[in-house]
């Protein structure tokens, strides 16, 4: 089969779904879907009453399970507003948020650590996968805004660093 045959390439890796789904944001496109090999991707918004959606699943004939597009971020209290000058690490994936290495493993960053671009903050789980969270720019991590264990979405404010 010739190299490039989508049912014999890898499938795609995580950065490469990221680029996708910016530039369908950026793009405005409502609907989407992608099927290479055993990679099902669909991805739709505005979906009417029951809102956005965005789902995946693997395989040619496997149902994909739909999953909430994320709500806008809302701080969820009061100690959780932003600040001026802050810039928030966001959750690049929908996934589960595990801020050390291994249950037993000392926190990659705690509030107070400062970080350095490139730095490993903490890891989204997604489809069994272990997704490195790194800072993008210096500064001192001053809030954690999410608990080991739970669920994050796209675009939700994982930390907050002051630059």
């Amino acid at each position: 089969m010739p190299k490039n045959d989508p049912q014999t390439s890898s499938p795609m890796d995580f950065d490469s779904i990221r680029r996708l789904i910016d530039t369908l944001i950026e793009k405005q496109v409502e609907e989407f879907e992608l099927e290479q090999g055993d990679l099902r991707i669909r991805i739709r918004r505005g979906a009417g009453p029951a809102g956005p959606t965005v789902a995946a699943g693997s395989g040619p004939a496997a149902p994909a399970p739909a999953v909430p597009a994320p709500a806008p971020a809302t701080p969820a209290t009061p100690a959780a507003a932003p600040e001026e000058g802050w810039v928030y690490v966001r959750s690049p994936i929908v996934g589960t948020f595990y801020a050390a290495p291994a249950p037993d493993a000392p926190e990659f960053v705690q509030e107070g650590d400062r970080v350095q671009p490139g730095q490993v903050l903490c890891i989204v789980e997604a489809m069994k996968l272990m997704n490195e969270i790194e800072a993008e720019v210096a500064g001192i991590i001053v809030r954690r805004l999410v608990k080991a264990g739970q669920p994050v979405e796209y675009g939700q404010p994982l930390f907050a660093i002051r630059p």
